[in-house]
Order: structure tokens, then C-alpha cells, then sequence
């Protein structure tokens, strides 16, 4: 493979000297920029080997670098020749940084503005200052090199019924048409795949992970949009599916539908929309009016039936999640250390045991004793699977894809007898937790300012974890949702009733253990007796959490009262549907723990 990378970069070399070109810059992302992409748009793991989810490469005349960030330094050694690029940070030293600290001024730097937000074109204008020049090319030279390039995977749509989402696509259109008539705009574009998604009720296939359809759309003032996909894939009664005003358009017909829209005063999501979208609504004449997704809040906020098909779905889900551990319990007390491939492989068996199950979310994270210090370790890009080990422990990071809703788990369980200091770092990863599910806050109250509530008491043991503590959580669409999250890092997106956010405070000391406790989180209204209502969290997983890693000392009685409280509500939910010694593994895991 290192041989057939090099000549790749001898070619990529050879197609800068012919245009005249100094360097290329590729990103991971293609056109929709969104986290998950089709293998078909791989072009950074075609160049470079490199498998990671966020990353970026340069390539000169005469070198090569790889950028990633924290999560990826160890994999990207075992992945991208050492002798072929240099490595550099993602964050700490990013690509242009590096392109104008190692090319002449005047030198031309290549890209391909489909596959970067017109935000970070425009940032990166400001940031070369004339030192180096951008040059967009029309066409991507890996496209034309990637002789064995996979044809794109393009399903038919699936239409999801008001038993699922609970709101016509009619009416979510006249709802985001209404939010353009306050921004007097005429028209906003959308390339994000699950914005779309949400807004016609339909979903698709085409993306691992990610239950969506490639394709662009524009909603109008007047509710009217234009669909871009290929109309083969839409069954019968779309028409009568979506109602009135869905006009569907060939993807090639996008260029032209953006020009159309000349003198037309157009919302864009610069961040979330790539940079060749604008250059074509800009020489077209069109006004653009720089805000957030129109469809972003609405859809976070999930209505009565989104919010009942989570629920439902958590808890088939947890009963997977059961039968998966007591399973691995019995696994390790018959002395059958079993390698991480085989237990993601049997948890996704047991996911599939409920005919509902579509796909998982997310690759599974299954990592056993110091692998799971990394936090977004993927077995897959080891050369060989590691095997659990004895008195440590094993974190599994997984989630599932299913009509009504889409869940995220983390546990973290003890093999073996693990000590003390796993145990006092497993407990103060709780205490955060329960920290963080049984905040009380105002309207208005951000993410941002909730963050410290699950990380207070590892802190005051000199811990903490270097990721966010919460994500927000799509109904059958994306894993990882935004505008809402809890993380230190300042986030202006206020929580509102129906936002599904994860609670993932954990602990990770580097080739020894990693600790992650995660459920999901509804953002509900709560009463009070005092001047105002506030709003809280109401966990949506149903799955025990190992007491056997729990150090009780360390807990309050009211921290105390919640876990046993949890454990109950998860028996009782779950134990309908569990027989046998899985019903025997959740009696005793989900047993009332006391003080000693």
C-alpha cells in the first residue's frame, strides 16, 4: 500500500506541473460537508490511506504533510507512510498555516470549493493576505485519477408517515417559510443532507451511518421547493407524500436553479454550505444573507410523536444492550477473553435481533483496556482486534438507526477485578453525570453554561476529559446534531424543550484505561413553586451502569437515590422483554445499591 500511495503523490505531482500549480490542498469532507461521507467521496483515504473522520492533506512539488487532530496521532502513523508525509496537528498547526510557512509568496495553492464551507474560503483569503494565491479547479484531479473509484451508492427514498415524524412536509415548509419572511429573504439554499431529509419526510440509504439521500434543495418564501435528485428514486406517491410545491430537478440542473435565483435575496448557511454554492449565487446576482440553517432549531426541537418514537426506540434498544452484556459477562467468567471485533460484531447481532433496527449510527467504538483511552478508537484500523484483558476494563461506544428514533450509549464494564484507581475515576465520571441529568436551568441557558456541572468532580481531583460533554441527537437522522451541545467551548444555541442531547463525561489515562458513561438526554419543562419554570433533563437510556466500578463512598445519598432510581425505571422498562439468565443478568445488575 505505501508503494501505491507514493505513486499516487508522484501523480498528484505531476498533474501541479502540468497546470502550473504549486500545491494541493484535500480535505476530508466532500460537497455536503457533512461528518459521514460516501465511499465513493473518500478522496483523503485514496491519496493518503487514512481512515479518520476529520483530517486534511497538502501536497507540494516536492512534499507531502498529513493534518489530524488529538484523536487520530497514533492512528494516522499506522495508517499514512511515514516516509511519504510529514504529520502535523490539525488544530495546532493547520493546513494553510503550513502551506505559508513552506511555499514562496506568489505560489499557487489548488482546491476544490466544493468540498470547503464558503466560510472557510472566506477565512482563508483573509488568513493568506495576498501571500499565496487560491486557485478553485473545475475539476478535482483525484476524480480523474481514482480509476477504481466506486459508483455512488443512490437508493430510493423511503417516505416517513406522520406515525414516525408527527408533522406534514407541508407544514414544516410553511414553517421555514415564515422564518424566511422575518429575515426577508426569498429563498435559502440547504446542502445539508439531514436538514433535507426532515423537511420532505423522507429518508434514504446512501450514506453509512447517516439514513439520507444525496441531494440539494431550495425552499422559497412562498413554501415552494426546489428538490434536486434524480426523480427515478422517488416512489410512487411522493407527490401526494410531500403536497403541493415540490419541484424536482436533476442534480445537474443545480447550477442553473442557483442562477435563477438572480437579484433574489437568498439565506446561506456559510458554514455548513460549501463555497462553490455561493460563488454561483453570487456571480449569479443573488443577495446572500449570511444565518444559520433555517431548518436547524426546528428540527432539533422534536415534537410530541419524535419524542415518543425515542423513547420506544431506547428502550428496544436497551434491551440489545442487555442481553449484549450480560453475554459478555458470561463470556469472561467461562475464560473467553474475546477480541473487539467480536463483541462489536455480536452487539450489532443483538441489534438485529429487533426487525426495526435500519443500521447502527456511528461505527461502534469497541475498546478493551488501554485502547479505550483513545477516545474515538476504532478496532477496524488496527492490524489486529485486541483481546479483552483481565482486571481492567472494557468501554463499548455504540448506537442504532431506527424509524423512530436514533440512540447513543456508552459503557463502560469491569473485566475482572479492576482497582482502585479505575474505581475512583469511574465514580467521579457518575458524579458528573448525575450531575449534569439532574440540572435544573432557566430559559435561555446554553450548553456552554452547563458543561462544568459533569466535569466539577473530576476537577477537584485534578481530572477532566479533553471532548464535549454533549451532542445533540437527531430522530432517525444525524448521531451528531447541531446547533445545540454541551461542551466548554461557547455555544450561543440556547436548549429547548425537545432537544436530545448526550451526557458523556469521562476519564481516559493513556495506555492504561478509558472511562465513558453515556446516555441520551430530552430537554423537558419542569414546575416550580417558586417565580418561573425551568427546564431539565429526562434520560431516554435504558441499560444498567456497572456497579461493580462504583467506589459508594464516593457518592451522596442523593446521588445515591438517582442511580438506584435509574436502575429501577430500566428494569422495569426492559425486563418484560428478557427471559432466562439475560432476565437473571438485569435483576442483578439493576439491584439497589447502598452506602458502605
Amino acid at each position: 500500500m505505501q508503494a501505491v500511495i507514493a505513486q499516487r503523490i508522484e501523480q498528484i505531482r505531476q498533474w501541479l506541473e502540468a497546470q502550473q500549480l504549486d500545491a494541493l490542498l484535500i480535505p476530508h469532507e466532500d460537497e455536503y460537508l457533512g461528518e459521514y461521507i460516501p465511499d465513493h467521496n473518500e478522496r483523503l483515504h485514496w491519496l493518503t490511506g487514512f481512515t479518520g473522520s476529520a483530517g486534511a492533506a497538502v501536497i507540494t512539488r516536492d512534499r507531502a504533510a498529513m493534518f489530524v487532530d488529538g484523536r487520530y496521532v497514533v492512528q494516522v502513523r499506522k495508517q499514512v507512510p511515514g516516509d511519504v508525509f510529514e504529520y502535523c496537528h490539525l488544530i495546532e498547526q493547520p493546513p494553510v498555516q503550513w502551506t505559508l510557512e513552506n511555499l514562496a509568496t506568489g505560489s499557487k495553492v489548488a482546491i476544490d470549493n466544493r468540498l470547503h464551507s464558503a466560510a472557510w474560503l472566506k477565512n482563508t483569503i483573509a488568513t493568506l493576505d495576498g501571500e499565496l494565491e487560491l486557485i478553485s479547479v473545475n475539476e478535482n484531479p483525484i476524480d480523474e485519477l481514482w480509476l477504481d473509484r466506486p459508483a455512488p451508492k443512490l437508493s430510493d427514498a423511503e417516505l416517513m408517515g406522520l406515525e414516525y415524524v408527527g408533522q406534514s412536509s407541508e407544514e414544516k415548509r410553511e414553517q421555514i417559510a415564515a422564518l424566511l419572511k422575518k429575515q426577508k429573504a426569498d429563498a435559502a439554499f440547504l446542502s445539508q443532507l439531514d436538514s433535507i431529509a426532515w423537511l420532505l419526510n423522507v429518508r434514504g440509504d446512501d450514506v453509512h451511518c447517516l439514513p439520507v439521500l444525496l441531494s440539494a434543495a431550495v425552499i422559497h418564501s412562498d413554501a415552494s421547493v426546489d428538490f434536486y435528485i434524480d426523480h427515478h428514486r422517488l416512489p410512487e406517491g411522493f407527490a401526494t407524500h410531500v403536497g403541493n410545491g415540490v419541484n424536482i430537478r436533476e442534480p445537474e440542473q443545480l447550477a442553473a436553479g442557483l442562477a435563477a435565483l438572480s437579484g433574489k435575496r437568498v439565506q446561506f448557511d456559510s458554514a455548513n454550505s460549501n463555497a462553490w454554492a455561493a460563488q454561483q449565487l453570487t456571480e449569479a446576482g443573488a443577495q446572500l444573507i449570511e444565518a444559520a440553517n433555517p431548518t436547524l432549531l426546528p428540527k432539533a426541537a422534536k415534537n410530541a410523536t419524535e419524542i415518543a418514537g425515542m423513547k420506544a426506540c431506547h428502550i428496544r434498544d436497551g434491551v440489545a444492550i442487555a442481553k449484549f452484556l450480560a453475554w459478555v459477562d458470561a463470556q469472561v467468567a467461562n475464560g473467553n477473553l474475546l477480541d473487539e471485533a467480536a463483541l462489536s460484531d455480536q452487539l450489532w447481532q443483538f441489534r438485529q435481533q429487533d426487525p426495526s433496527c435500519r443500521d447502527v449510527s456511528f461505527d461502534t467504538i469497541s475498546a478493551s483496556a488501554g485502547n479505550a483511552a483513545m477516545c474515538h478508537y476504532n478496532h477496524i484500523d488496527q492490524p489486529q482486534p485486541s483481546k479483552l484483558q483481565m482486571d481492567t476494563v472494557y468501554l463499548v461506544d455504540s448506537g442504532g438507526q431506527y424509524p423512530d428514533g436514533t440512540t447513543d450509549i456508552t459503557r463502560t464494564i469491569a473485566i475482572g477485578n479492576p482497582g482502585d484507581e479505575v474505581k475512583q475515576a469511574f465514580t467521579l465520571v457518575l458524579k458528573g453525570h448525575i450531575s449534569l441529568a439532574s440540572a435544573r436551568f432557566p430559559k435561555g441557558t446554553t450548553g456552554s453554561q452547563l458543561d462544568a456541572l459533569a466535569r466539577q468532580h473530576l476537577w477537584a481531583h485534578g481530572f477532566d476529559y479533553d471532548h464535549g460533554t454533549g451532542h445533540g441527537v437527531g430522530h432517525f437522522l444525524s448521531v451528531h446534531e447541531g446547533p445545540q451541545r454541551i461542551s466548554k467551548v461557547a455555544n450561543p444555541t440556547a436548549l429547548l424543550p425537545g432537544m436530545v442531547l448526550s451526557n458523556e463525561p469521562g476519564y481516559y489515562r493513556a495506555d492504561a484505561f478509558g472511562i465513558r458513561i453515556e446516555n441520551l438526554e430530552l430537554v423537558v419543562d419542569i414546575e416550580t413553586q417558586g417565580d418561573m419554570n425551568v427546564m431539565g433533563f429526562e434520560s431516554l437510556t435504558r441499560a444498567p451502569i456497572d456497579k461493580r466500578l462504583i467506589e459508594p463512598a464516593l457518592l451522596t445519598d442523593v446521588e445515591l437515590a438517582w442511580l438506584n432510581n435509574y436502575h429501577q425505571t430500566v428494569f422495569n422498562v426492559i425486563s418484560p422483554s428478557l427471559t432466562g439468565s439475560d432476565l437473571e443478568w438485569l435483576t442483578q445488575a439493576t439491584s439497589p445499591l447502598t452506602l458502605r
